[in-house]
């Protein structure tokens, strides 16, 4: 096994994992002794792919899981027994999951079940209800029981795990691999070509919580951007088709509405880059935003991201189609606020949360110093 180099697998199956992960993969690479692999599941493919490739990675294994339409018991089901085996084969030391998909979670407990160590990256993120977000709220929940190492991005998310009865050495505060993502990508990547001049909104809905709403919230952006025929609205609408069915009927003939396929990750950083606002029911869209310093209305009930609410570079609007209407129209109308957001603190770290999970990796099969020595 390539001179007793310890193999730590990376394992994720979307594009949000891919681009939260390549910063770890590349400090990894750099430490001698450690050979990181990449494991894909699949729940997404063609996205996923343009992601590893703007940062140059390649995956080691696809077990290509997903089906159209499949219901998330069978998802796991499929994953489950996979990944035990691909962990196996590919002579896995260490584990490192992210986030909260169901890959998270079903991937942490096939390397629980084959007695290899799982660290958690982006752990302890609570909304505190869970229905909201849905699955994503157990799905980090339940991983953050079977972990060996938790990768904390802020002393929030800490203190989350430790009242939750984690023991305090197991726990790494490190910052957000997706501000280390976010800042290279929008550094590399352009804008879609073909995009009508700016200023520019840009819009993401897909959360699986929001399906029943789609198509009213929809609605209520569309008389947002009736009410700022100067402004350009852009949607990467989700591949999904349940996604695609509610919005596209109601927005596509809106003049100032642009719909786009999902954009590939340094597009959609450069567009967000140049965003007067993010208007977002995602999770790491929240974060990328303050990297960017531009704000983000957020279409949720509950945030388990609330040091971006703190930091005021983050509103919350629920998901009342009227007072989502309200908030962004608000805050269009108001450029004083935009620019008090603008100008808050990003609290998720200064991009090097890669170099410090790596090295948090290294230590726990001892390549390296203890963690004291070297975090914050």
């Amino acid at each position: 096994m390539e001179g007793g180099m310890k193999r730590v697998v990376l394992a994720f199956g979307t594009r949000p994992e891919a681009t939260k992960m390549a910063p770890v993969y590349l400090a990894l690479r750099g430490i001698p002794g450690l050979k990181p692999l990449v494991l894909l599941t699949g729940q997404h493919r063609e996205q996923l792919r343009q992601a590893l490739s703007l940062f140059g990675i390649q995956e080691d294994r696809n077990l290509d899981v997903m089906q159209e339409r499949q219901a998330l018991p069978d998802l796991a089901a499929r994953i489950l027994p996979q990944a035990a085996r691909a962990l196996k084969e590919m002579g896995a030391d260490y584990v490192l999951v992210h986030g909260d998909t169901l890959t998270t979670f079903a991937v942490a407990w096939a390397a629980f079940l084959e007695g290899i160590p799982v660290g958690h990256v982006e752990a302890g993120l609570r909304s505190g209800n869970l229905k909201e977000p849905f699955p994503e709220e157990a799905n980090r929940r339940l991983t953050d029981v079977l972990t060996d190492l938790d990768f904390a991005p802020t002393p929030l998310a800490k203190a989350n795990l430790l009242k939750e009865g984690k023991r305090e050495e197991g726990i790494l505060v490190t910052g957000q691999t997706g501000v280390d993502a976010v800042l290279l990508a929008a550094k590399l990547g352009r804008l879609p070509e073909g995009l009508p001049e700016g200023p520019y909104v840009t819009v993401t809905m897909h959360r699986r919580e929001n399906w029943p709403l789609l198509s009213d919230l929809a609605q209520a952006l569309k008389r947002v951007a009736e009410a700022f025929p100067h402004l350009t609205f852009v949607y990467p609408v989700h591949l999904n088709p349940v996604v695609r069915e509610a919005v596209f009927p109601v927005l596509k003939g809106v003049r100032n509405f642009v719909l786009l396929d999902p954009l590939e990750y340094g597009s959609m950083a450069a567009l967000m880059r140049a965003s007067l606002l993010l208007v977002t029911d995602s999770g790491g869209l929240q974060e990328e935003g303050a990297a960017l310093g531009v704000p983000v209305v957020v279409l949720r009930n509950v945030t388990e991201r609330p040091e971006g609410l703190k930091a005021g570079i983050l509103k919350l609007a629920g998901t009342d189609p009227e007072g989502v209407y309200r908030v962004v129209k608000g805050l269009l109308e108001n450029p004083e606020e935009l620019s008090r957001m603008r100008k808050a603190k990003n609290p998720y770290g200064d991009g090097k949360a890669g170099l410090m999970v790596a090295r948090g990796v290294a230590w726990r099969l001892g390549l390296g110093p203890r963690p004291e020595d070297w975090l914050p």
